[in-house]
Formats: structure tokens, sequence, C-alpha cells
């Protein structure tokens, strides 16, 4: 792309092959300060939340919440580093996590010594910190979400939960994020237009009637948190100010005083240049996890609603494209700040602190044009500079996307930041359509935290991430006769003991009845979740910003979304896809190895000559997933089938109150809930020893995908992709070598058409770092701390994850082509 790249009749920014220009010295000093900044948690918001729940207890809750933002952003901490041009912070100093003591409190006083001493994802703390902490956990206990979710939990379903065969601990322990508001429109109207909505609908209601009342307290709210956010861009109004007549340095007076302007203006008024648009997006994108500690909080459409500021600016004169990647970079570095503290179980599903903020770029206009403009590019520029596991980037893939972009996005790719991620529009598209999304909202779908999809400022939290539901655990309890053999509880009804079966389709009848009864209780636990956030917990910013609360006067979580279908995740499928190969053909078909033989080997985890005989069969003599092996590959898409049906029965707690949808589906993006669920699974009939990582999202196990790319994709699309909505994660790896020439990038852009084109893929990302870089870090941290890795379905710092998680990553196959 020496030349202007050309697509129709709209012309790009140049972007040189390979080459994505260098950071400003301006965002390369800020970004040193950021990427060196210890991670320390800070106790301030705690405080401050304390105080607020103090003071307005007696409130409903739409206005606690309220009042409770509205007191954070009054007196929390505020700074401007003295290289951004955008401003905003969300702790006392960047990359700090603040503590949010009205979800759990229990776990942060139980690790506050240990912060330091995790084997990943570590966090400092100082001794003050913890005194304040201390301090305030009295008033916490027995009054916070986790209290409020585990006392809810009826019994059995707690059993499912305590034993971490269903996972939710996120639920509980902090807010929903996983979401995108409604950015377009912010920008483009300002939050006076938000404001005189609710204003004009508050005026209109009939007191009298008891459901107009409750609207009242919701409106009275959004008042609240948009006069707030008005003040808390007032104090940096003011600080730049105060900055700015103390510097002597005139290029930095300037920066102040614009910073002064902007900020005087947005977010509560329209934007009018793409600098305004982009301060009034990072403004509130950094609320908006201020309010809340729910993740994957993303950007939607940026290159969409960005682009026609940027173009007005470059057609006025107003800005230059190499000013405007500089403020897109500082965008970029301004959401690495952002930083989450989660309990050490918690963080084991989500290792790397992932804030899943997702950028989507590319796709299609709402009639089916090719979406992708001059902010594309520039986006994809400012990523590659940047250099930061965080924002997520995605890349919307069609049929008709130019051979330039893709080439462009491959050239990212080779940086070895694990993105972009491509998502599928040919398969995404329709399946939000047959689920009853109109087409033009269907069009404008963006990526949420890793794979998932969702239609940005319309639908509500959890697109996925509900509950993890652990596979392979769920296959030795059927095969023990509904018992789960780590904790000895019956959990299940007896459908037969696998040590007496006598063919495959004993065991299959039997997973059918018990998947669906662990889907069921999945449902159960997630209603749980769902009714005490609702109850005790609403995100009043987040709802106002997002359509059509404000008409409904409803929050979120009681049905103010247009739309709202939720999914849960599940862990392991190529453990059960390979389990389940090893088992037909090893013990019902070819009788190697009796159902008793199997049996004591996996309760023994292998041990002895005879137990490693046994699992070297399993490993060696039974096909795998990944290969493009009908076998194996029919035996998953039969097995996953229970639960894609059994899970579209049931409704969330939203059905019925306004929205489209109120429904669930399946989604295989499981983070690194991978490792942390392989601790409490016991050896399986793939041949995994007990206690290791399952396998993550929809990919095969470590090296057990021989046949290269095309036979992953090809068992991957065997799948039923088209009903798992919540996403379909695959993840890749290959050597940089492979990427060295233009020849080999065109080379993956013709294998990721195959993949989306012709076998309908969902979504893939690539980590282009090979193994000898991976364990030379593992060796000598300190010479790559700028390493990134594609964990699941978001990159990390490499160094900064446990061991436990690095082995994972390296041991993933290196694929050529």
């Amino acid at each position: 792309m020496d030349a202007v790249v050309q697509n129709k009749t709209t012309k790009f920014t140049p972007i040189t092959q390979g080459e994505f220009g260098k950071l400003t010295p301006r965002m390369n000093n800020l970004r040193n300060k950021i990427i060196n900044a210890k991670p320390y948690v800070d106790p301030e918001r705690a405080v401050l939340a304390t105080e607020a729940y103090k003071a307005h207890q007696n409130e409903q809750v739409d206005v606690l919440r309220a009042k409770l933002l509205a007191h954070i952003l009054d007196k929390m901490t505020i700074f401007i580093e003295p290289e951004t041009l955008i401003v905003g912070n969300q702790a006392q100093k960047n990359r700090w996590a603040p503590v949010f003591p009205e979800y759990s409190m229990n776990w942060v006083i139980d690790e506050l010594d240990t912060f330091e001493k995790r084997p990943g994802d570590v966090f400092y703390i100082t001794e003050d910190s913890k005194k304040k902490l201390r301090e305030i956990a009295p008033y916490w206990q027995n009054n916070t979400l986790e209290d409020r979710g585990l006392a809810a939990f009826p019994p059995k379903s707690r059993l499912f939960y305590d034993l971490g065969i269903i996972g939710a601990d996120g639920n509980i322990t902090s807010g929903d994020g996983h979401i995108a508001v409604g950015y377009s429109t912010l920008i483009n109207k300002g939050l006076k237009w938000y404001e005189a909505r609710v204003q004009t609908a508050m005026a209109d209601l009939d007191l009298t009637d008891y459901d107009q009342q409750k609207k009242l307290y919701f409106y009275q709210a959004s008042l609240i948190v948009i006069n707030a956010v008005r003040r808390f861009a007032q104090r940096y109004v003011d600080l730049a100010t105060k900055m700015a007549s103390k510097t002597a340095d005139p290029n930095e007076k300037a920066n102040l005083e614009k910073i002064a302007t902007i900020l005087q203006k947005v977010p509560y008024e329209p934007a009018t240049t793409f600098r305004e648009a982009v301060q009034s997006v990072w403004l509130i994108h950094l609320i908006l996890q201020i309010e809340s500690n729910g993740h994957s909080v993303s950007y939607g459409r940026v290159d969409q609603y960005l682009d026609p500021f940027y173009e007005a600016d470059i057609k006025a004169g107003r800005i230059t494209s190499d000013q405007a990647v500089e403020l897109l970079t500082n965008l970029a570095l301004k959401t690495l700040t952002i930083n989450k503290v989660r309990s050490w179980a918690h963080t084991e599903f989500s290792a790397g602190s992932p804030l899943y903020q997702n950028i989507t770029i590319g796709g299609q206009t709402k009639d089916g044009q090719d979406a992708v403009n001059p902010m594309s590019y520039l986006i994809l520029q400012a990523i590659a500079q940047a250099h930061l596991p965080q924002p997520n980037l995605t890349v919307r893939y069609h049929k008709n996307l130019s051979d330039d972009f893709m080439l462009a996005c491959v050239q990212v790719v080779k940086q070895g930041l694990g993105m972009p991620a491509f998502n599928n529009d040919e398969i995404i598209i329709p399946s939000f359509i047959a689920r009853g999304i109109k087409k033009e909202d269907a069009y404008n779908y963006s990526a949420i935290g890793c794979v998932e999809t969702a239609i940005p400022g319309k639908w509500g939290y959890r697109c996925t991430g509900m509950s993890f539901v652990n596979f392979p655990r769920t296959l030795l309890i059927v095969m023990n006769g509904g018992v789960d053999p780590e904790s000895g509880k019956q959990l299940l009804p007896d459908y037969g003991r696998f040590s007496e079966m006598t063919s495959y389709d004993q065991l299959m009848a039997a997973w059918d009845k018990s998947l669906r009864e662990i889907t069921r209780q999945s449902v159960i636990i997630e209603n749980t979740c769902d009714m005490v956030l609702e109850r005790g917990y609403p995100d009043i910013l987040c709802s106002t910003l997002t359509d059509d609360c404000i008409g409904r006067g409803k929050t979120i979580k009681e049905g103010g979304a247009v739309y709202d279908f939720i999914s849960g995740l599940q862990v392991g499928i190529a453990n059960l896809a390979d389990s389940l190969a090893a088992i037909k053909k090893l013990v019902f078909e070819e009788k190697k190895l009796t159902p008793e033989q199997l049996w004591e080997a996996l309760k023994n985890d292998f041990a002895g000559a005879d137990g490693e005989q046994i699992r070297q069969m399993l490993l060696n003599d039974a096909p795998k997933y990944g290969n493009d092996n009908d076998y194996v590959d029919q035996l998953i898409a039969d097995a996953y089938q229970p639960y894609i049906d059994e899970i579209a029965k049931y409704k969330n707690t939203r059905y019925g109150r306004g929205p489209i949808g109120g429904l669930r589906y399946a989604g295989t993006s499981s983070i690194s809930a991978n490792v942390g669920q392989g601790h409490s699974t016991l050896a399986t009939p793939d041949g995994r020893h007990a206690r290791t990582p399952l396998s993550e999202g929809c990919s095969p196990e470590h090296a057990m995908d021989t046949n290269g790319p095309t036979a992953v994709f090809k068992s991957v699309s065997k799948l039923n992709t088209k009903a798992i909505t919540g996403g379909v994660l695959l993840n890749q790896k290959m050597s940089p070598q492979i990427l060295r020439t233009t020849e080999s990038c065109m080379k993956l852009v013709a294998l990721l058409r195959t993949f989306f084109n012709r076998l309908h893929g969902y979504h893939v990302q690539y980590n282009i770092v090979d193994r000898a870089t991976l364990i030379d870090a593992q060796i000598h941290p300190d010479q790559h701390r700028d390493l990134i890795v594609r964990v699941a379905g978001y990159s990390a710092f490499f160094v900064g994850l446990s061991k436990e998680t690095q082995d994972d990553i390296i041991a993933r196959t290196e694929q050529s082509f």
C-alpha cells in the first residue's frame, strides 16, 4: 500500500506496507509512563462509595446509585498528564485499580496481604490503603452483591456453583459490563439531548399509576448523573485552566487551554470536531467504568461514528491524518489506564487483567455496502503504533472487503498484538435477523468484549459471559452415575455408570439427560445473579445511554434495552470431542480397553506403567478434533446439540418486559476459564492429566491438530455455528517467519476468505509469536516486557501472566501454510 489505497470512490490515508509510522514523542512518553506504572489497589473509590451509601441509604435504589456516582465524580482525585491530548482518569494514578465494595468485599479483605504474592496478575498495595479498606469493611458485611447472591442461590444450584461445575463468580462480585452504549448519538446530540428526553418523559408521568411512579426514580437518577458528568468535565476545565496559568511552555499552555475549551462543551453539548468527539467518547467510556466495574465495556463501531468528524476536519483544514492518528493512539493509551482487580478465583478466569474494551471496524452499512472508510485505516495505524493489549480490535469481515484492507489488517496481525480478531458478517448478520433483530440494526452490530456481538446502544448486558459450564467435568459426572468424582456429591440422577455400560449409545443417552439438567441449573444461577443485580445495583448512566431505557422508564436490568439476548459459555469443547472419540473407538468399537480399565485409569490419573500405556493409547490411537475428521467432528457436534436445544427453552429475567428477545443461546468464548476450570477437573478420556488446563474456546487441544490450519477451519465449521450466536472463538498461532513476505500475507487473506465465505466460520484470531521467544520471555521477563500474546478473546502482556497460563499458550499448536 505504498500508493493511496482505493475502495470504490473513497480515498484512504496511505499505509506503507509493514510500517505504520512511529508514535509521536508526546505519545511515546505517555506510553512509557503508562506501561511502566505499577498496578496498585486504590481504596479511594471504596471510601467514597461507603460515604455515599451511608449518606443516602434511605433513597430509592436508582437515586442511591445516581448519588453514589455523583459523589465519586465530585470528590475523586483527578489529574492531567503533561503528554495527553484527552483527559479523564479512573483512579488516583494510571493503572491503579479501584475497589468496588458494594459488589464484594470479603475477598478484598481476605486477599489484602497476598495481592503482591500472586503467581500472575500481581497488584501492589500500601499499608495505608489496607488500613482504609479494613476500616470500611464492617459496613459492607452481609451488605454486598456477593452476599445477597450467595444467599439467594437455591441450595441445589448453590452446590453446582460452590463446586465450580458452573462458574459465575464474576457475576456476583462485580457489575455487568458486556455492552456498548450509544456513542454515535452521544457525540452527535450530546447529553443535553438525553436530558431533554428525560425531562419530557418525567413531566408526562401520572404518579397515581404505580408503574409510572417507579419510572420517576429512574428519571430523577438520570438527571442526577447527567449533571454529575457535567460537573466532572468542569473539574477538568478548572484544572486545565489552572495548569495553563502556571506553565511557561507555550505549546503546553495552548494544549491545556484547548482541553479546557473542549470540556466546557462536551460531552453535554454535541461534538463538532474530531478531537471533541474523541474526548466525549473517552470521558463517557471512563465514567461507565467508574460507575460499575463490569468489564467488556466496548466502544462499538468507532470508524463509523468518528469518520464524519474526521473528514469534516480534513476538509476544513482543522486536522491532518497524522494528528488524527495521534489522537487515536492517545485514546488507546488512555484505555489501557483503566484497570480492574479481581479475586484470585475470578482472576483465573481472566488472566492478564483484561478489560476487554473492544473497538470494531469494517463491516457493512445498513444497506449492505462496504463500510470501510478512512477512519478504518487510521485506527489500524493507531493500534499498530500504540502496540498495546488494550483496546481489543475486531474487524468485521464480509465477502466484499477489499484485498487492500484485508492486507492492511494482516500487517497489523504481523505486529504480534493478537489483533485484529475477525468476525464474520456472513454468519452473524443472518443469525441476528433470524432472532428477530431488525435488518438495519443487524448490519450495525459490533464486537463486545471478546468475540461476542451485539447492537451498540440498543442491547442489554452480557450478550455472553453469564456462566461457565465445564463440559469435561460434566462428562466425568455422567460416567460416575451422576456423582461428582472430585467431591463425592450426588449431583445428577444415576443414568448408569460407565464401568457397567455396554454401548456408546448408553453413554450418550445419559449425557443428553444430564447435560440438560446442568443447563437448567446454569439458568437458575444466572437468573439469581440477574435478580440481585436488578434489585440493588442499577447502572444509571449506562441505562440512560442505552435505547430505549428513557422511553420505557426502565433500567437495563428491568427491560429497558431494545434487544436482550444473553449467553453462557461452554468450556472444554475439544477435550469433550477427543474424549468421546476415544471412548467410542477404543472402548466400544475396537474394544482395546474395557470401560472398567478406562475408568480406573482416570480415577488414578494414569498412574503407573499400565496407566501411562492407556494414556498413550488415548492420545495416539483415536481421532482428534481439529483435523477435519468427520468421525470426531460429528461426535462433538452431536454432543453439543443438547445444550443448544435446552438453553433455547429458557427466558431471561427481562423476557416479556419490553425487549425483543429475552432469550438465551450458546457461546464458546471461555476466556482463560479453561485454566481455572481445569484445576477442578480430574483426568479425562482424551488423555489429559488431572488439574491441567482444558482446551480454550472452540480451538483444538494443543498439538492434537496436526493437519494444518485448513483442517482446523473445517472441523470448527462443523459445529452448529449458526445457533452459537454468543460467539465461536478460535485461536490460531503462527511463527512470525510465516508472514515475512507480502505473498505469504496474501495466503493468509485467502485462507481467511475460505474460512468465512465457504465454511461459514464465525471468528478467528492469531498469535504471531514463536515458541522460542515465549520460552525466553519466561526466563528473561525484563527483556520481553512489551511481548503481547492472545490469551483467549483478548490480548495481554505475556510476562504478567501466571506460569501456568504462559505454559498453556506455549503449548498451542504453531500452524503453517
